[in-house]
């Protein structure tokens, strides 16, 4: 009999992510990833300096478990 052990959930390092990786997370282009911004539909960039921005790896973690989480309440039973 083996006793199951409980870690606590280690938690999610927070980096900058640049453009190309945001990319590669969520399969979308730049211009849909701005136009998704513009209207208020995906985490805001963060400016980095005068022509860089970034983004919360963990923003977009969120922002991609909240699209599975929306898609399995419409999933039918």
């Amino acid at each position: 009999m083996s006793a199951q052990i409980n870690l606590p959930a280690m938690p999610t390092e927070r980096r900058i992510l640049r453009l190309p990786q945001v990319e590669a997370r969520t399969g979308f282009k730049h211009a849909h990833i701005y136009n998704l911004m513009k209207a208020g539909k995906f985490p805001q960039a963060i400016p980095l300096g005068v022509r860089a921005v970034g983004w919360d790896s963990v923003e977009i973690d969120q922002w991609i478990e909240d699209r599975r989480n929306e898609r399995e309440q419409r999933a039918p039973v």
